[in-house]
């Protein structure tokens, strides 16, 4: 399909300088871009490739409009636009309705007539499946799930037994929701698993990446709100609380029963231990241990970035030091304090 600069500049709200009557038909890069891409500068990593840019249009900010060889789309939030119009150029595939042959489908389970149920999936009792609804192939709805309208589950999710989707959630392929926690009580050296008696409530327009899994609380519910986007291979525990609007990245874990507030961020392989408690408005660096509650909203970190050996070896042997380096200070400051004293008696 073709798109016309003034027809995507109004779609987002920014202010077109060029020719409104160009034609696009395909996003690229700025190194990339040729006759008919509209290209974007997110990242200012990536502005050295804009006076040599071969594309028909750029959506950028004013800061550097003037660098901009070809039409521009100047708005204030380039990266939000870009997402915009990406998606809106995208082809949208009829969508599908009815159940494939290879489906199961128990005949207590309620689907509604619009959703789509792919190959191999199997619906249990008492499952519940919305209008809309696309379950992709090989997924597994377990006895009493609800899955809220014009959700979609790739391939391969499961949905373990009890669990409640809201509208609009998107699952990609091998997430597990609501497997068992990791509760287990100590009988003189031997593990005894504590039963998983809660549920996954999963609110509206939450995303959930490949491979990551969410498990069932305790006794109260594992809580993800509405807005909540999550990366791939993300692991987050029983009764954990995610507010909304918050992001993760992949590869964190978070422990049982910590609670996350709305309008975070948390970067790749950040561990985070239980029963903690954030403010909303946290943001937390990649590769962050995090031991204590964070109860005031802002940026944190605690790692060392990388730096060559040598020098981090040294970095981390300081580090190891610095009790002994304390003790050593503490006693220079009180032989420094009597002599003061002893000098302050003489005069």
């Amino acid at each position: 399909m073709v798109f016309r600069l003034n027809e995507l500049a109004e779609l987002v709200g920014a202010q077109l300088h060029g020719d409104a009557s160009a034609e696009v038909s395909k996003v690229s890069t700025l190194q990339d871009a040729d006759q008919g891409s509209i290209s974007f500068l997110t990242n200012s990593k990536y502005r050295k490739y804009l006076k040599a840019t071969s594309a028909t249009a750029v959506i950028l900010g004013e800061e550097n409009l003037q660098d901009c060889p070809v039409n521009a789309l100047v708005c204030d939030n380039p990266h939000l636009a870009y997402a915009q119009i990406s998606a809106y150029m995208q082809p949208k595939p009829e969508p599908l309705t009815g159940r494939h042959e290879t489906a199961w489908v128990a005949d207590g389970a309620v689907v509604d007539v619009t959703a789509w149920i792919g190959p191999n999936v199997v619906i249990e009792d008492d499952a519940t499946i919305g209008p809309n609804v696309h379950i992709g192939p090989g997924c597994v709805v377990e006895a009493g799930v609800t899955i809220g309208a014009d959700s979609k589950l790739m391939a391969n999710v499961t949905l373990c037994h009890d669990i409640t989707l809201g509208e609009r959630v998107l699952i990609h392929p091998g997430a597990v929701i609501g497997s068992d926690g990791f509760g287990l009580a100590n009988d003189d050296g031997v593990w005894v698993k504590v039963p998983q008696l809660g549920s996954v409530l999963i609110g509206n327009d939450v995303e959930i990446g490949a491979n990551t899994t969410i498990d069932r609380g305790a006794l109260r519910d594992t809580v993800i709100a509405n807005g909540v986007k999550l990366d791939n291979l993300i692991q987050i525990a029983h009764n954990v609380e995610i507010g909304e609007n918050t992001a993760i990245a992949a590869c964190t874990g978070i422990a049982g029963s910590t609670r996350i507030g709305k309008n975070s961020t948390i970067g790749g392989g950040v561990v985070v231990v239980g029963h903690l408690e954030f403010a909303d408005s946290v943001h937390i660096s990649a590769d962050t241990l995090v031991t204590r509650s964070l109860k005031e909203p802002g940026y944190y970190s605690g790692n060392l970035p990388a730096a060559p050996n040598k020098e981090w070896r040294k970095t981390i042997a300081h580090i190891r030091r610095l009790d002994e380096m304390m003790h050593r200070l503490k006693e220079l400051e009180k032989k420094l304090a009597s002599q003061t004293d002893n000098d302050i008696d003489d005069a």
